[in-house]
């Protein structure tokens, strides 16, 4: 007839990481490796960042409000 299966004793591994991430167990903080890829990351973003606000560009644009800014007459 029908094949009766056995139950599991053992947990399987994913159900144990499942419960493991539920719990909030085992998350310390980032590990070196998370924290190697942020520092490089916000080293690129300065990076670029850098590279744009002493652009030709940013800075006329820079002077142009500033010089209208300060020319401002007020009442």
């Amino acid at each position: 007839m029908f094949a009766r299966h056995a139950t599991r004793t053992t947990p399987r591994r994913a159900d144990v990481r499942l419960e493991t991430m539920r719990s909030g167990e085992g998350d310390d903080g980032m590990s070196t490796a998370e924290y190697a890829v942020g520092t490089v990351a916000a080293a690129g973003f300065a990076g670029i960042l850098w590279k744009i606000l002493t652009s030709e560009w940013v800075l006329e644009l820079i002077k142009t409000i500033l010089t209208k800014a300060f020319d401002l007459s007020f009442l």
